[in-house]
């Protein structure tokens, strides 16, 4: 599939004017929605899916700190050159720098930083150190951090810190670096190689360069688990005067990260670098437009930004990237994409690149495939080219087969299929199929974790294997991946009406409470970060089907309703940090909850639908640091407001089928390829008319309860009649 996205006309349509000004879609974006509170995103610097995202840091050990930076610490530690984007498990920040004027605490480099400095757009950042008189700017390329610090004090140091980085515990964090090699090439660069090994093993290439000459002060270990070490660095710098560092990263080599650098950053022109960085986010982030208030655009463009961040492209520029063994390879296309959070980002955020990004969306797929070439089998949550093995299922599945099924060609289709079929039936981690064959389950006697939710979503991936397999006329693999698919079933307890544990003789587990919480690798817990309120409704692939367990759609919708309105109490005997944003026992801070709210529409109840997307909207994407109700998982919470601001939602991810909702902005206009252009267009919408009385496509009235993929791609109007009252009907 060739994607040609032409921007002329097009850029009639962005320009704002506010105060005699033009604002870009830049200018909207809030890098610090989420900094604070569960969000655990980061407000530093980088591109549209690149390898290198710059950011301050204000802690990076624990829970609270997987990002590096909390908006409400008030010192900072230093500037390192990678991060991950709201996720739950912590890594990267590798090469830390940390500017300072006179004399530091050798134990403890740290300085308040002045609040009121610190700004942020796509692209840049700056902040003030008050304790050393030290302004620092950042920007970046895909490969390269750019780092400008200016001395109001003279008397320039800086510590460069290479056994710092982002780790869940103290323990981790002092055995990170498990061999380095550093070499200082010349009196202005450094380069260097690390095996760090945190959340997976993996090698870090990198390269420094300073504007001005530098000379070894000390070298400080105060860390003697680690290979790593720390080292003060001098520079002939007056008062007011700056130092600029360049530091480019690499998978591969050092001559990599050179190679990346002088192809990116060759000069020092720090604001030459820094517009290109702004002018790159604003093409990609002008792809949609939408009216509303100040307030509105900043919530819609940060999300959009949130969800651009990742996955990245890991390989270098000549297209030789590490993979999942350690070997290097080398990508044709020159894109190797890794950082993959499949367990939360199968939901909306891939189903919305092929739409906004169609263009990445081919590569995405390879680089799945690929990765499966190297392991045995697809990946299940993927970082820096290698496997975590984190969280369940195997959602590169629904992935590839989405794309498939919405005619993207532009990757190996052989290939794919092959992995999805290996992947679904050979065994590997957690992924026992001679068990669940055997049963039609996962046992909890058998297999400890997760079992009741490790089924579910074996259910949904099952699913979207077998309509790959149709659509390729392999008839007894789509009937037996059909068959697979009906699984969840086995676990529904019709007396409690509840997807519920089950041992390998087949007696449920008791004592049963649906409320309790299990957390990912908590022993004895059948569900992944829920219960058993949460995770019923996990039948994406299959609403009628759940439906018919329940005995009746009043059955199935009154207990839906329930749902949300049970008490938000949180039983666990172990870590709940996941379960938030509650309506009920509804936990929108979690993925496995995203699609639920809008079941309603599908039960004829389009009217609930459309008040509780009002109330997760304004409860939990606010435009502050704490903004946000749960981790952003690399873009899936921003990808599900960024659906539900246009009126649909992904329920089930594959095929192409959005279940409309009710829109969250008066109109939103999506730049598709060829100069076509599909808007969206909420007429009357307020805060009282949340409720959608009528629907119209391209002028005429619609009445289906989904847009389709291939309806949205060709262009046209999508317009919603808002009303203040609900549109109800008796029939179920």
């Amino acid at each position: 599939m060739k994607i040609i996205f032409k921007f002329g006309i097009f850029l009639l349509l962005f320009i704002n004017t506010i105060k005699g000004q033009s604002l870009k879609c830049t200018d909207f974006v809030n890098t610090f929605i989420g900094t604070t509170a569960n969000g655990h995103t980061f407000p530093g610097v980088g591109m549209p899916f690149g390898l290198v995202q710059a950011s301050p840091e204000t802690n990076n050990i624990g829970w609270n700190y997987c990002s590096g930076y909390n908006y409400t610490d008030s010192t900072m530690i230093g500037f390192a050159q990678d991060h991950l984007n709201g996720t739950g498990v912590g890594d990267l920040g590798d090469v830390l720098l940390f500017p300072f004027s006179g004399n530091a605490d050798l134990n403890s480099y740290k300085s308040h930083y002045d609040k009121k400095t610190e700004k942020s757009a796509p692209g840049f950042y700056k902040v003030s150190f008050t304790d050393f008189g030290v302004d620092i700017e950042l920007t970046a390329t895909n490969h390269t951090a750019f780092h400008k610090y200016t001395f109001n004090r003279g008397n320039a140091h800086i510590l460069l810190d290479l056994q710092s980085g982002i780790s869940n515990d103290e323990n981790s964090f002092l055995n990170r670096v498990q061999t380095a090699r550093i070499n200082f090439e010349t009196n202005k660069i450094i380069s260097g190689h690390q095996r760090v090994n945190m959340w997976v093993t993996r090698e870090l290439f990198y390269v420094i360069e300073f504007s001005r000459p530098y000379k070894i002060n000390k070298e400080i270990t105060t860390n003697s688990a680690s290979k790593a070490k720390r080292y003060v660095l001098d520079f002939d710098a007056k008062a007011g005067e700056s130092v600029l560092i360049k530091v480019a990263l690499s998978t591969v080599s050092v001559e990599g990260a050179k190679l990346n650098l002088k192809t990116e950053n060759s000069g020092w022109n720090f604001s030459v670098v820094k517009n290109k960085a702004n002018n790159e986010w604003n093409k990609i982030l002008s792809r949609v437009i939408i009216k509303g208030s100040k307030n509105e655009k900043e919530s819609f463009y940060t999300s959009l930004y949130h969800l651009y961040l990742q996955p990245g492209n890991i390989a270098d520029v000549d297209g030789q990237y590490r993979g999942a063994n350690d070997s290097v390879f080398k990508a044709a296309s020159k894109q190797y994409y890794s950082t993959f959070s499949l367990w939360d980002t199968y939901r909306a955020a891939h189903p919305l690149y092929t739409i906004l990004v169609p263009e990445r969306v081919n590569n995405m797929i390879q680089s799945l495939v690929e990765h499966y070439k190297v392991i045995g089998y697809l990946p299940i949550w993927p970082l820096w080219g290698k496997e975590t093995n984190c969280m369940i299922g195997n959602h590169a599945i629904p992935v590839i087969a989405d794309a498939y099924l919405k005619g993207f060609r532009g990757f190996n289709v052989t290939e794919a299929y092959a992995a999805i079929k290996a992947t679904a039936t050979t065994n590997h981690f957690k992924s026992n199929w001679d068990t669940y064959m055997k049963y039609g389950y996962f046992p909890f006697d058998l297999e400890k974790d997760e079992s009741v939710s490790r089924t579910l979503e074996n259910s949904m991936d099952d699913y979207s294997a077998s309509l790959f397999a149709k659509q390729l006329g392999k008839t007894k693999d789509y009937k037996y991946f059909v068959k697979r698919s009906n699984f969840y079933k086995n676990l529904f307890d019709p007396t409690t009406k509840f997807m519920r544990g089950k041992d390998s003789n087949g007696k449920w587990r008791t004592p049963f409470d649906p409320l309790a919480l299990a957390h990912a690798g908590t022993a004895g817990g059948d569900y992944t970060e829920a219960n058993a309120w949460q995770y019923t409704w996990h039948v994406q692939q299959d609403v009628p089907g759940l439906i018919k367990l329940f005995g009746s759609r009043e059955a199935f919708s009154n207990k839906l309703d329930t749902l949300f309105k049970l008490d938000t109490t949180r039983k666990s005997g172990g870590f709940s940090g996941d379960v938030t944003g509650l309506i009920g026992q509804y936990a929108h801070g979690n993925e496995p909850s995203h699609h639920v709210a809008y079941l309603f529409a599908l039960l004829g109840k389009p009217w609930r639908t459309q008040e509780l997307v009002r109330e997760i909207n304004d409860k939990f994407y606010l435009n502050k640091p704490d903004g946000l109700c749960g981790n952003d998982d690399c873009g899936q919470m921003s990808a599900w407001y960024i659906f539900t601001a246009m009126g649909f939602y992904p329920v089930n991810p594959v095929g192409g089928q959005y279940v409309l909702g009710a829109p969250q902005l008066p109109q939103i206009s999506i730049l598709l390829p060829g100069n076509k252009i599909f808007t969206v267009i909420a007429k009357d919408l307020s805060t009282k008319n949340k409720y959608v009385k009528q629907v119209t496509l391209n002028g005429k009235p619609y009445n289906k309860l989904f847009i389709n993929h291939k309806d949205i791609v060709k262009g046209g109007t999508l317009k919603f009649f808002m009303c203040e009252q609900p549109i109800i009907s008796d029939k179920l």
